[in-house]
Parts: C-alpha cells; sequence; structure tokens
C-alpha cells in the first residue's frame, strides 16, 4: 500500500497543471513574443471551457447532493474549493505574463494604449469612430423595477454604473452589455500598431453614452455558463434534441463570475442577485479581464514576432505517382505525419475519389470538420456525381455540434446518408473508405487517422494518417461502419480492436504479455503516447507491470492521473509532458513483444483513442497495429523516440503530482525541429530516399 498519498491524481487538478504549463510557455524567452502571447490567449480559452464542462459538471453534483467521491478521495465541494484556488493562483500569474508581454510589445511597436496616452489626432479619430461604429450597437440599460436584469450569454462581458443625475437625484444603475460583435481591440491609425480596449474606449466617452450623468462607481465583469449538452437516452430524434440543447446551453447556469477588481462590493452583489448567480465561482482580476481575447492581437501582420512561417510537405511518395493517391497506396502503405505533411493529400485522395468515374462508394466518419471544409466539398461533388456516399457525422463533437448540424444539412441535400451515430455513443473513430471498380474486382482504399478532419487543426496539431489498401484493414473498416449505421456488433475482427467492444480488454492483455515476459526474464517494455491517461484499471494494470519489471515511458500531454516514481506502485514508470510550437495530439501505443525497444518485432498500434473511461465505455474507437515494415519504422524509430528524447519541450511528472521542465544540457532536441527539417520515413518515395535522416537513440534505463 503506497504511504505517499492517495494512488490516482485528481482529474481537475491534473488539467489546471497542464493549463498552467501551456501559460509556462508565454514566458518562455525561446519563443517569439506574439507566439507567447498566443500561448497566454490559449491558456485563458482553456480556462473557459474547463469552467463550462469539467467545473459545471462538479457544481452539478454539488447542487444535487451527489456524494460520489473522485479517485483521490474527494467530494464535488471539496474538489471545487482546490479548483477555485488553483483557477485564481493560474489568473493572477496570466496578469503579471501579461503586463510583461505588454511592455515587450511596446517595446517593439506594438501596444494596447490607455486614453491618457492617446494623440489629439488620435483622440480625434477615436470620436469619430466611437460615434459611427461603436455608439449605435450599444444599448444601455437602467436596472429597475421596471427593467429586470437582462440575460447574458456565455462568455459577455459587461460593464456596470452607478450614477446620479445631480446631487439631489437617486442613483440609478446601468448596465451596458458590450456585444460580441464589437472588436475587443480598436486599431488605431497611424504607423505603429496601436489598439485600445473597447472598455477604455467607452470609459473614454462615457458622457456620449449618459449624458447628463455623474458617475459615482463603475465596474466590469464576465461570465461563464454551464455550457456541456447531456444526451437524454429517451431522446427520440437527435437532429431536433440538439438544435433545442443549443439553445438551452446559451442560457446554462452560471458557474464562473470574473470581476474587475475595483468593481464595488455593492455593485457585484446587484450582478450576482440578477443574474441568480449565488452558487458560482467567483474571481476578481486586477488587470484584463477575458485574457482570451488577446487571441486578436496574434493575428497582426507582423510575421518577425511569430514563428517562422513553416510549409508542410507534400508527400513525395505521391508524386512520384503523378498524384495518384491510389497508385500511391496500392504499391506500398504509408503514413503521412501532420502537420509536417500537408492535410492537403487527405482532401487530395477524398477529392480523387469523388471525381474518379471508378469509384463506386464513400463512407467517412465526421466528429469535427471545421467551418471551411474541403472535405465536405468533395462528399458533396461524390454524391452529386451519383457515387453511393455515407457520411456518420457525430453530432455530440463538444462545442461544434452546431456546425455538424450545419454539415449534416447540407450533405443531405447532395444526397448523401448522412447517419447520426448512437445516443449513448460518440463516433470518435477517424476513418475514410473508398470502394473502387478496378477491372473484376472491388477494391478499397482506407484512410485511418489520429485527428480530426479539419483544414485548422491540421496545421498545428501532431497526428498520423494511415493509408492502406489492405484487404484485411478493409473488412474491418466495412464492420465498424455497419456498427455505426446499422448497430451491427462486429465479428472475427482481423486487425482492428475497437471501443466499447473490447479495446479496455486488448490494451490489458498486451499489458499482461509484458508483465509475463518480464516475470520470465525476457525484455519487457511500454511505450505510449496519448493525450490523457485517466483510465483507473489500465492504471492499476501498469502499475502491476511496472512491480513486475517492465519499464514504462509514457507522454501525456494534458491530464495524466497515473502516479509515477513511487516505491513499490510504479518505480518503473516515467511520464512526461511536451507542450511547444505544435499540439502533440498522435495516440501511439507500443509494447516490446520480448525484445528490447526499438525493435521490428515490437508490436505497435495507432488509435483514435486515449486511455480515459470514455474513450473504452462511450466512444466508437479503433486501434490498429502497424504491420508494413517501412511504417512501423517511422511510427516506432522515428515518431516515438523523438517523442522521448526531446528535451527543449518537455516537463517530467512527480511523484507528487508537480512537473518540472526538462533542461537540455549539451545535447539539445526539439522533436519539432526535427520534424520540420528532414522527411517521414514512408512517405518520402525514391526521390528522396537517398537523404539520409538523422538516426535517433534512446539512452535506456537500467
Amino acid at each position: 500500500m503506497v504511504k505517499t498519498g492517495p494512488r490516482l491524481f485528481n482529474r481537475e487538478l491534473s488539467w489546471l497543471g497542464f493549463n498552467r504549463r501551456v501559460l509556462e510557455e508565454a514566458t518562455n524567452p525561446a519563443h517569439p513574443l506574439l507566439e507567447r502571447l498566443r500561448f497566454l490567449s490559449i491558456s485563458g480559452t482553456n480556462l473557459d471551457e474547463f469552467f463550462m464542462v469539467r467545473v459545471a459538471g462538479l457544481k452539478g453534483h454539488q447542487l444535487q447532493g451527489v456524494e460520489d467521491l473522485s479517485a483521490d478521495g474527494m467530494t464535488a465541494t471539496q474538489q471545487l474549493d482546490a479548483i477555485a484556488a488553483e483557477a485564481d493562483s493560474l489568473v493572477v500569474a496570466q496578469q503579471a505574463e501579461w503586463i510583461l508581454l505588454h511592455e515587450a510589445l511596446a517595446d517593439e511597436g506594438l501596444s494596447v494604449v490607455g486614453e491618457e496616452e492617446l494623440e489629439p489626432a488620435a483622440k480625434e479619430w477615436l470620436a469619430d469612430h466611437f460615434r459611427e461604429q461603436i455608439l449605435p450597437v450599444l444599448t444601455p440599460q437602467a436596472i429597475d423595477p421596471s427593467h429586470p436584469f437582462p440575460f447574458i450569454p456565455n462568455g459577455g462581458f459587461s460593464l456596470v454604473f452607478d450614477l446620479r443625475r445631480g446631487k439631489a437625484a437617486e442613483p440609478v444603475v446601468e448596465l451596458l452589455m458590450i456585444p460580441s460583435t464589437l472588436p475587443r481591440f480598436i486599431r488605431l491609425p497611424g504607423g505603429k500598431l496601436n489598439f485600445i480596449a473597447i472598455e477604455t474606449a467607452i470609459a473614454a466617452h462615457f458622457d456620449q453614452i449618459f449624458p447628463g450623468f455623474e458617475k459615482v462607481a463603475a465596474g466590469a465583469f464576465r461570465l461563464i455558463r454551464d455550457s456541456d449538452i447531456e444526451v437524454q437516452e429517451e431522446a427520440e430524434d437527435l437532429v431536433r434534441y440538439f438544435r433545442s440543447a443549443i439553445k438551452r446551453r446559451r442560457r446554462g447556469r452560471v458557474i464562473r463570475l470574473e470581476f474587475a477588481a475595483d468593481t464595488p462590493p455593492d455593485l457585484e452583489s446587484m450582478v450576482r442577485e440578477g443574474l441568480g448567480a449565488d452558487s458560482a465561482l467567483v474571481a476578481e482580476s486586477a488587470g484584463l479581464i477575458g485574457i482570451a481575447d488577446l487571441g486578436q492581437l496574434v493575428e497582426v501582420d507582423r510575421p518577425d514576432l511569430k514563428f517562422p512561417p513553416y510549409t508542410p510537405r507534400f508527400p513525395e511518395r505521391i508524386k512520384e505517382h503523378d498524384g495518384d493517391c491510389f497508385a500511391a497506396i496500392r504499391a506500398k502503405d504509408f503514413v503521412v505525419h501532420h502537420p509536417y505533411e500537408s492535410f492537403e493529400v487527405v482532401v487530395a485522395f477524398l477529392r480523387q475519389a469523388a471525381e474518379d468515374p471508378d469509384v463506386v462508394a464513400i463512407k467517412q466518419t465526421l466528429y469535427r470538420a471545421g467551418k471551411q471544409s474541403a472535405i465536405i466539398d468533395a462528399l458533396v461533388v461524390a454524391a452529386e456525381a451519383g457515387k453511393s456516399v455515407t457520411a456518420v457525422v457525430e453530432l455530440k463533437a463538444r462545442f461544434d455540434e452546431e456546425q455538424n448540424l450545419l454539415w449534416a444539412s447540407r450533405l443531405e441535400r447532395a444526397g448523401v446518408q448522412v447517419i447520426y451515430g448512437f445516443v449513448e455513443w460518440k463516433t470518435h473513430a477517424k476513418m475514410s473508405m473508398v470502394i473502387r471498380r478496378e477491372g473484376s474486382i472491388m477494391r478499397t482504399y482506407c484512410h485511418f487517422g489520429t485527428g480530426n478532419y479539419h483544414p485548422t487543426t491540421a496545421k498545428i496539431y501532431t497526428d498520423l494518417s494511415y493509408f492502406t489498401a489492405s484487404r484485411r484493414a478493409a473488412r474491418d473498416a466495412a464492420k465498424l461502419f455497419n456498427l455505426t449505421t446499422g448497430y451491427v456488433r462486429p465479428k472475427g475482427l482481423e486487425l482492428l480492436t475497437l471501443s466499447p467492444i473490447g479495446l479496455r480488454e486488448k490494451i490489458v492483455s498486451l499489458i499482461d504479455t509484458e508483465i509475463a515476459n518480464a516475470r520470465n526474464g525476457k525484455p519487457s517494455a511500454i511505450w505510449a503516447k496519448m493525450n490523457s491517461l485517466v483510465d483507473g484499471q489500465i492504471i492499476e494494470k501498469l502499475y502491476e507491470a511496472s512491480e513486475a519489471g517492465v519499464s514504462i515511458e509514457l507522454i501525456v500531454r494534458g491530464v495524466c492521473c497515473l502516479r509515477p516514481g513511487v516505491p513499490g506502485l510504479s518505480s518503473n514508470i516515467r511520464v512526461k509532458s511536451i507542450i511547444g510550437r505544435f499540439l502533440e495530439h498522435s495516440r501511439i501505443f507500443v509494447f516490446a513483444n520480448g525484445d528490447r525497444l526499438p525493435h521490428r518485432n515490437a508490436k505497435v498500434y495507432i488509435s483514435s483513442a486515449d486511455w480515459m473511461p470514455r474513450n473504452f465505455d462511450r466512444r466508437v474507437e479503433y486501434m490498429m497495429p502497424i504491420e508494413n515494415l517501412t511504417v512501423h519504422a517511422q511510427v516506432l524509430d522515428q515518431v516515438m523516440i523523438a517523442n522521448l528524447i526531446d528535451n527543449e519541450q518537455s516537463w517530467v511528472l512527480n511523484a507528487d503530482g508537480s512537473y518540472t521542465r526538462l533542461k537540455p544540457g549539451k545535447r539539445h532536441f526539439n522533436l519539432h525541429r526535427y520534424f520540420m527539417t528532414n522527411p517521414s520515413l514512408s512517405g518520402r518515395g525514391q526521390a528522396l530516399a537517398g537523404k539520409a535522416v538523422p538516426k535517433l537513440r534512446l539512452t535506456q534505463r537500467g
């Protein structure tokens, strides 16, 4: 029994630790200033979404009196108290970093200025701009018995005033909601990149909004609402249910209120009462409310303050087949490593399928596809050309529900057979099937992805796209689609392992094999890369493997509930997290299989699933073994080792739950830089076959 604390870390506090590592990147002097500002903005967006979903769920449990304990033995109330303290600490750190970045950016000619810093010409321009562009959009509202407190949407930023018209007059409380259609920062004219915050511009022109009033006191606040959508099992029509649920979400319970530090207590109380937010978590900010809005400033045209632009490579293997994706896949399986290799190859695969007269059918899962989707366009073209097109559109993709409803409607109008999946499960597997008539046979080409079919995230998320014409893979993929479209439980799977019908059991079996090998004196090891590690059953099995002598290396970017490096529990487990220019997103699982890693006999898998209860029990996911030797070498000897030896963007998880940033020492290695400058092994083709790719070596433990 472990004496140093609970066997598992708290999931919510682990997530906050991840977001602190994101925030730490805003302090990294190795990053250009606007990239540091981007990380600061991302940390704000992350925190907002955390409150919308995770904290909202805990708050619901607290209000309903649910007494279930977390994995580390905390009640909902105890978790909420710990979350509030850590979130407040994060906000203080965000504000401190904004002060530093504000000063550094000003030295580079980019500044958010106050009213007192405006030159006369800028003041005159701002007055005209305010009168013409801002004032007509603003709607002040008195708060009194005839004007009840208005509804304020999720993320709403508002100003509140205590006003008086003359000394003897009764005070008037006015609320001014700042519409989301107005930019948070207004670009001022001139050669410099000077901006003024919308709230500063409003304060500077107070008399235009409230002529004849005296401002006694003022405050500002921003709110976060419960934004999760829980699907009721008795829902009869998922489309109608989600259209209604999206509207309800906008009016969800207030979870968090962030006030400007100088907001008077009586105005705070009035706002809380008006919003019915007595149970909301309240925070005070001494600086900029809504740190996420700083992302607007990152988009300015200052390439010298950003990472050098990077153009993804298009796989040489497809170029050598004159752009014929099918010919390239027929010749040999290959992996495309995003974002170092272009997502355009996935689009080209489906476009070719849409235009090829020999293609008879396309099947596609869609979890997130973005607002500008060439994937959707290709499916529409294919359907309008008379091909059989099936799209499994997941309505339960959080925060993409509305967009997915729009895509589903467009696909249906084009003649696509749209399937909405399950009420109780999410279809999270990322797969395409293209069935093509070739002479007397039907050949199926498959794409298995670890990421979404999303053109924007494909530029910043590291993911793998595996293309194959394997008949066994095709038969298994067809069974997965039949599960989602017709509830046909798959039997006799040849390659794939699926959840929720066996993935956890398969991983446990693979770990058991490593345990047996260790006990029999054979080499044993597990390397795994994922976004989150939460599942208690898998963690306990990893503990068992560790104490049996299995060497375990885990790369977990975000939440990790496993406690590493504890004698008698997890002494052979190391966990690291990588945060850098790109977001590590691919899921890769490696089992030594009786040989010392890395080795060609190792069992290597790619997957759409993290090791979390939801992925094993409430989602349709896949895990695919990599058998092609070149792809196997790329995923194991290139991708996994690069992740393991990175020392410029890596944090090590300690036994007490804290993270320590690795110090490179004499030999620096940055995995993002490595993949930006070296071709992949499976997609480089003959033209680059002679180009030496630096051999990566891992210093083994023990």
